[in-house]
């Protein structure tokens, strides 16, 4: 490593590290701490979860996207520069947690000390290891009626393979034993390594847009410098910008002369572009370009799609923009058009996971003020025909008409911990699902980590509920993907009419066929207004009806005005209503109202897990 160059900072007092746990465990809140004991943010401008600056992240309690902020710390009289990067805890959000750690030399691991190891902890400590960084284990909540840190203590240190003595014991929200971690960060993680005179080159690991300055990029600097004024490369998309603006975030942003090897911090060009600044890019100067970039992210393969469709058409370039704009801030976001007989134009969403895609739609409605209709979730399937054609298939309404020889359907490797009690009811759930188990080990005497192949189609809606309430909300799961495995599925139309409705069209298990049908026919009945006509409401499988439900007609009484009278009268007038109405069902359309999709599409997830 070389000397800093004039205005950075030393790279030797640099110390990199993020905060790993499972969702739930204290990170938010340990981070509070950090600021406070640090001296970044005083008492009167505090506030819980202070690095979540969405709403919805303070409403659920949860870390969506990872936050970097600078910190100060003296050890010996030295004044360190500490980078901590808080992370997201749950599943769906493991892509933050891996780019934060490639930006990362060491990394905090957080165990709640009552409710000890859980599924996303061990996920997280296999990325940390993957991206060789220093581990500093840590029990948290200490302080809590329930926590019980020695037998937690010996736990994570036999998984992470270290001494007990070794395992830091604290209370975030106390700010006990927060000091002697810092100190620790600072001791055992290491400085970070770069060559300050070499051609620069900066790892993004994330882009946020500012609707008065445009795209602000992070990163972290590996060679070389990055100063104000500089003309950058951008090295994957060739494109060349004029750095408006340097500075680190700590927590505010504040101006910096320049970054240094090793330091995070932030790039502002002006840019209103969302496609010029990739995260996993790398950026070097255009007058003096780096011969190759640094090794990115293994960009992520959704998991789950859904349709979105704004109820007002005119809406459509407005949701474009405001899916542009999101995925530069959620790298894991993927979309592209789409096009419903029944919703019109609108997207099909990629995301990571359930709970993933419901963010994406609450940030689109609360950022952006959207009214949107969403398709029930469903995954990737590859549909081989007996020609031998292959299709994929990300929509129910893209399923290949002719004769199908195999389907192919995603599956997970799934990871549960649990208490030994609930190992039966557990076992039960998962063999429901189609589960297949591959192992099951002790991790001490009372918790277990059981280990099962899934179809992701049968984790991904309500599976993560049913395990809390089977274990008393002690389980925790964590999956990743694990290929395709052949499966009987058959799609499911919905007809209104005698029309197909593309949008309530799923794929599901042929054992599970009659009973989606079963469901979305009665909810629609009660849900779609009754017309001047009967309106037959049919679930089929190709050509064979496997459910029925009907609208009966609106009557209109055209008796009212005969009174008394010849019969042949009535029966005259019964007759012309009688043949007004065939025909009005001949030309006549059935209008779906937006809240009878939504409340039908919900009855559809629910239909298709009985």
């Amino acid at each position: 490593m070389t000397a800093p160059l004039p205005g950075a900072t030393d790279p030797a007092l640099i110390r990199n590290f993020g905060i790993i746990a499972h969702i739930d465990h204290g990170k938010s809140t340990l981070a509070d701490r950090m600021l406070q004991l640090t001296g970044v943010v005083d008492e009167r401008t505090m506030r819980s979860q202070y690095l979540d600056r969405m709403d919805i992240e303070r409403e659920r309690g949860i870390t969506i996207k990872s936050q970097a902020v600078r910190l100060p710390w003296t050890v010996d009289g030295v004044t360190h520069v500490l980078n901590l990067i808080d992370t997201p805890g749950h599943v769906d959000f493991t892509y933050e947690v891996s780019r934060s750690l490639a930006a990362c030399e060491g990394a905090v691991l957080l165990v709640d000390a009552a409710q000890g190891i859980e599924a996303q902890t061990l996920a997280n400590l296999y990325l940390a290891l993957e991206a060789d960084l220093r581990i500093i284990p840590v029990l948290n909540k200490i302080d809590l009626p329930g926590a019980r840190p020695e037998k937690q203590a010996a736990e994570l240190a036999h998984v992470i393979g270290c001494e007990v003595a070794d395992v830091l014991q604290v209370s975030a929200k106390t700010g006990v034993g927060v000091i002697q971690l810092l100190d620790q960060i600072v001791r055992l993680v290491p400085p970070p390594a770069g060559d300050a005179a070499a051609p620069a080159r900066a790892l993004i690991f994330d882009s946020v847009y500012d609707s008065y300055r445009g795209v602000v990029t992070y990163v972290r600097v590996k060679d070389g410098q990055l100063a104000q004024r500089d003309r950058i490369l951008m090295m994957s998309t060739k494109a060349t910008h004029e750095v408006l603006e340097v500075g680190v975030i700590a927590p505010e942003p504040a101006k910096e002369a320049a970054l240094g090897v090793g330091e995070v911090g932030y790039l502002i060009t002006g840019v209103k572009d969302v496609r010029q600044s990739r995260v996993g890019d790398t950026v070097t100067l255009a007058a003096r370009p780096a011969q190759a970039p640094l090794s990115g992210y293994r960009h992520p393969h959704p998991m789950v799609y859904t349709g979105l469709f704004p109820i007002d058409g005119h809406d459509f370039p407005l949701l474009r923009e405001a899916l542009e704009k999101l995925q530069l801030n959620d790298a894991a976001l993927v979309f592209e058009p789409e096009t419903s007989a029944a919703l019109g134009f609108g997207f099909r969403i990629g995301c990571l996971g359930l709970l993933h895609m419901d963010i994406v739609r609450e940030r689109l409605r609360r950022e952006f003020g959207l009214d949107l209709i969403s398709t029930a979730p469903n995954v990737v399937y590859k549909v081989v025909l007996e020609g031998g054609a292959e299709h994929i298939v990300t929509n129910p309404s893209e399923f290949p008409s002719g004769k199908v020889a195999a389907i192919y359907e995603p599956v997970v490797k799934a990871s549960i911990l649990t208490p030994a009690e609930f190992i039966g009811p557990l076992m039960e759930l998962c063999q429901s699902r189609r589960g297949r188990q591959t192992g099951m080990e002790y991790l001490s005497e009372d918790r277990v980590e059981l280990h099962y192949v899934l179809p992701l189609a049968e984790i991904v809606f309500d599976f993560f509920d049913a395990l809390k309430s089977r274990t008393k909300g002690y389980a925790s799961l964590d999956y990743e993907e694990a290929g395709t495995q052949a499966a009987e599925l058959v799609k499911v139309d919905i007809l209104l009419n005698g029309e197909t409705v593309d949008a309530f069209s799923a794929v599901v298990h042929k054992d599970k066929a009659y009973n989606y049908g079963v469901a979305v026919a009665q909810k629609l009945r009660r849900l779609i207004p009754r017309q001047q006509f009967e309106v037959p409401i049919q679930a089929a499988i190709g050509s064979r009806v496997i459910a029925r439900e009907t609208i009966r007609a609106v009557r209109k009484d055209v008796l009212a005005k005969c009174y008394g009278g010849d019969i042949t009268r009535k029966r005259k007038l019964l007759e012309k209503q009688k043949e007004g109405k065939r025909r009005m069902k001949m030309v006549g359309r059935v209008e779906v109202p937006p809240e009878a999709f939504v409340a039908a599409l919900s009855t559809a997830v629910e239909a298709d897990q009985k």
